[in-house]
């Protein structure tokens, strides 16, 4: 799958925590997000809904990249979005990678996890649903 540099269009709250693209892995993007001052809640551990916030980008960004895979556009809706925080973020840079369970006419399901260090021991998981409304010409 060829990348594709639209699908890490990031929204302005992503940016302002510094959300960005840190590498293509199977033609999934994996978003990154250094620790810094912006999303510190207590002291050296990162805000839960930093936290939230990049599990959020990494699952859209999944499913851009499948909807753009199948040469899809759709205008995308959050239906709903549950966070399992399993462990808290320290201070270091926190990874997260979607991956998209159902795609079908209307709707998507998706399923990111977040690490630090180790991939196997994740600190939050999230399950999103999402509408994919028809794009407005």
């Amino acid at each position: 799958m060829a990348e594709h540099p639209d699908i890490a269009l990031l929204t302005p709250y992503a940016r302002s925590l510094g959300i960005e693209l840190s590498e293509w892995e199977d033609g999934v993007p994996v978003m990154q997000v250094e620790f810094v001052e912006a999303v510190e809640g207590r002291p050296e551990h990162f805000h839960g809904g930093a936290t939230g916030g990049l599990l959020e980008t990494a699952g859209y960004a999944a499913l851009r990249a499948e909807l753009a895979e199948r040469e899809r556009d759709a205008v995308l809706k959050p239906i709903n979005i549950t966070v399992q925080y399993l462990s808290a973020g320290k201070s270091q840079a926190s990874f997260a990678k979607g991956r998209v369970t159902k795609l079908g006419r209307r709707s998507a399901n998706l399923t990111v996890e977040a690490w630090q260090d180790d991939r196997t021991r994740p600190i939050a998981t999230a399950v999103m649903n999402v509408f994919m409304g028809e794009p407005e010409d």
